[in-house]
């Protein structure tokens, strides 16, 4: 008997006792579904997520003033690097030339006191100065008014967009902030926009936010140092390299760094948010794993019992194949390979089901709108009903092998 034969055997096998095959393979069926099912959904997720990454940040590049220690190791003085000043910040932005958006920012405060009329805050307003790209590169969209132009940034308009908290304290829930005027440091600003909420756990609890022209708040720091940062987001994430190496070369020219020395500026990818995104779908994944693995244990201990069954069942079949001249590795094939059956069945099965129950899912309860076909999963899911059926149908099978053809044609 060859292989072939061996299969068209177990599917007769399966055929014979459909009930209780159909029963098995349902159980390696919900097990493949919920694991297929789980990583389906988490696919659908990522994908979505990750074409909205680019606007909050992940496909993007920092540039910053280098950190000084100031301190000497053993004897020897650090060199101290001058920061990052608002001019050299502008000519990068005139000379950069690969195809990105370049938001400039500056913190001038976390403690200001922002007032309206009579209302004021607790000093504990963050004041970020700011050119017209950081919203869209903060992720930070308005509930009302408009961004800053281009005119305001470069001639320094003492205009303001406030965060949905700070507008909530200065004007309750009711008044409209737009056009009214509030004032910080003896300064005043005309309100061009309301931000949607952020949420409290944000990187800068924008909520608590004002942001204004950069050129102002580097007027208001009265000559105190602003440590201003450079964020490049570029276009083609998978050009951020190419993108970084540029940025450097325009950079160092416009610091003046000599050949062959190091740096005087930090740049590095900002990649905070797909690591926190690739932290939580790895935990999900490995949920649905064990998910999945739980049943599918179950399934393969029932698959195991049912195949132990059918052993005893057919002890005289298996006398008749010996005494027909079967060995016992063609025996084997022929119990394992019905295993293998049954899990490739229910797989198929489970498959399909998770395939369907993850979209579904990532539809209805995520609002994601793109059917995912997760292919890597589908293979990952039958080779696990491979094995599973070799496992479970490997002892009884070799239960099978070692029968004595004489006993077993004598079975009752």
């Amino acid at each position: 008997m060859n292989l072939l034969e061996n299969i068209k055997e177990g599917l007769r096998s399966v055929k014979a006792n459909l009930l209780r095959s159909v029963l098995t393979a349902l159980i390696v069926a919900i097990g493949i579904t919920s694991l297929v099912g789980i990583l389906t959904a988490i696919d659908g997720i990522e994908f979505s997520v990750n074409e909205s990454l680019s606007s909050l940040g992940a496909n993007s590049f920092d540039i910053y003033s280098k950190w000084n220690r100031g301190s000497a190791q053993e004897g020897v003085k650090e060199k101290v690097f001058a920061p990052l000043q608002l001019n050299e910040a502008q000519k990068f932005i005139e000379q950069y030339s690969y195809p990105s958006a370049i938001s400039l920012s500056a913190r001038l405060t976390i403690l200001a006191e922002v007032k309206h009329g009579s209302e004021k805050t607790n000093p504990n307003v963050n004041v970020m100065g700011a050119n017209e790209e950081y919203l869209g590169i903060k992720g930070l969209n308005l509930e009302k008014g408009r961004n800053f132009s281009t005119f305001e940034i470069q001639h320094g308009g003492r205009v303001a967009i406030l965060g949905y908290e700070l507008s909530k304290t200065l004007y309750g829930e009711g008044m409209d902030p737009l056009n009214t005027v509030v004032s910080f440091k003896g300064a005043q600003f005309k309100v061009i926009g309301k931000l949607k909420e952020k949420g409290s756990l944000s990187e800068n609890n924008f909520d608590n936010m004002m942001i204004i022209p950069i050129v102002v708040a580097n007027q208001l720091a009265a000559g105190v140092g602003l440590n201003y940062r450079l964020n490049v987001a570029v276009s083609d994430p998978n050009q951020m390299d190419f993108a970084m190496g540029e940025a450097t070369g325009v950079m160092r020219k416009i610091r003046r760094d000599e050949v062959g020395k190091v740096n005087s500026f930090e740049i590095e990818k900002s990649e905070s948010l797909a690591q926190e995104m690739e932290s939580i779908t790895s935990g999900l994944r490995m949920g649905g794993f064990g998910v999945g693995f739980i049943t599918l244990l179950g399934a393969s201990i029932a698959l195991m019992n049912i195949m132990l069954v059918s052993v005893t069942e057919r002890t005289r079949e298996v006398g008749v194949r010996k005494a027909l001249g079967a060995t016992p590795l063609r025996i084997r094939q022929q119990f394992v390979i019905e295993a293998i059956v049954v899990c490739v069945l229910g797989g198929i099965v489970g498959v399909l089901l998770g395939i369907t129950l993850g979209n579904v899912l990532s539809r209805f309860v995520f609002q994601i709108q793109e059917f995912v076909m997760p292919w890597f999963w589908i293979i990952i899911g039958m080779i696990v009903c491979i094995v599973v059926g070799l496992l479970s149908g490997y002892y009884p099978a070799h239960k099978a092998s070692k029968l004595d053809p004489i006993e077993s044609l004598r079975f009752e």
